[in-house]
């Protein structure tokens, strides 16, 4: 082989080492379980007022509950939890509350929490996702895995409430693509409806989004790599964590909503989310609304809209 040849081949040896070395890092970045420091300063998250998708109206509410931490074993062998409170009255019906992106779901979901127990008079139960808060795992699965503990947790819910109970899902942000994965996958008749609120098409369209905006990098090589990777680490390609898939397959009714301002999870996800579902649904985009911020900026709204939608099919 001639020089040229041999620092031809060193130099495609050593591009191949630095994708490998950058696939990993931006595996521990995305999808390892470690604060995501990149969020910080984020301009995209400008309009959150704390660290969760939804500002916690009412911390002294939460603080004074008294949660039940319920437990279930997933699929893989995760020891998962999730926060209960019964309505104040005896009823069949319960909404599960999906907490979004590193969020938690006591920091994070506490007015979703309050309106559904206080003002809809439903029992609430809040997971943490694995690789989340008190749950269990070492990764994010971007709803994909999550939506198999989902259904694990709706026959717990069944299991506690009766045969009789009446589910909502709701979900914010990861949640909110995590309880659309859910809603393509074969449920029980108890799931009455599904909330999404700011969720994304899949996990590669949001990571490729996002690697352009935060890093300035084409999505080809660097998030396809990087989905090998977490393939291997983690068990699934980014491109499996569909949302806009399973929604194709969607049995239930769903009210989808977002913020018009939404720079994080760009607003037309939701109208691509939207268009593809074949069942009964609605949209609500707030004006002036970022991501995870659409309660926060119109909560008559927000909390008129999701309580019309879900007495259409919860009685």
């Amino acid at each position: 082989m001639s020089i040229i040849g041999i620092i031809i081949a060193i130099l495609v040896i050593l591009i191949l080492l630095l994708l490998v070395a950058v696939s990993f890092y931006f595996y521990r970045v995305a999808v390892f379980r470690q604060p995501k420091t990149f969020l910080m300063n984020n301009p995209d998250l400008a309009q959150i007022t704390t660290d969760s998708e939804i500002p916690v109206a009412e911390p002294a509410w939460v603080d004074a509950q008294s949660f039940e931490i319920i437990e279930l074993l997933s699929y893989d062998g995760l020891l998962l939890k999730g926060y209960y409170l019964p309505a104040l009255s005896p009823t069949n019906k319960t909404v599960i509350l999906a907490h979004g992106y590193t969020g938690t779901a006591k920091e994070n979901m506490g007015s979703l929490a309050h309106f559904y127990h206080e003002k809809f008079g439903y029992n609430i139960l809040m997971p943490d996702a694995r690789g989340h808060g008190i749950s269990e795992g070492n990764y994010i699965g971007f709803g994909w895995h999550e939506r198999k503990d989902y259904l694990k947790w709706i026959a717990l819910l069944i299991q506690r409430v009766g045969e009789d109970a009446q589910i909502v899902l709701h979900g914010i942000s990861m949640g909110g693509a995590t309880v659309l994965m859910t809603s393509g996958e074969q449920l029980p008749p108890q799931v009455k409806c599904v909330v999404a609120d700011c969720g994304y098409t899949s996990a590669e369209d949001i990571l490729s989004y996002q690697v352009k905006r935060m890093y300035h990098l084409p999505p080809f090589p660097f998030v396809h790599l990087t989905s090998l990777v977490c393939k291997l680490k983690a068990g699934y390609f980014f491109s499996e964590a569909s949302a806009l898939k399973q929604v194709e397959h969607a049995q239930r009714p769903i009210l989808f909503i977002h913020g018009a301002e939404d720079t994080f999870v760009p607003t037309e996800m939701v109208h691509r989310l939207y268009n593809q579902c074949p069942q009964y649904k609605e949209l609500l985009v707030i004006p002036a609304a970022g991501h995870g911020t659409a309660y926060s900026t119109d909560s008559v709204t927000y909390i008129q809209q999701v309580d019309t939608f879900v007495r259409r099919f919860v009685q």
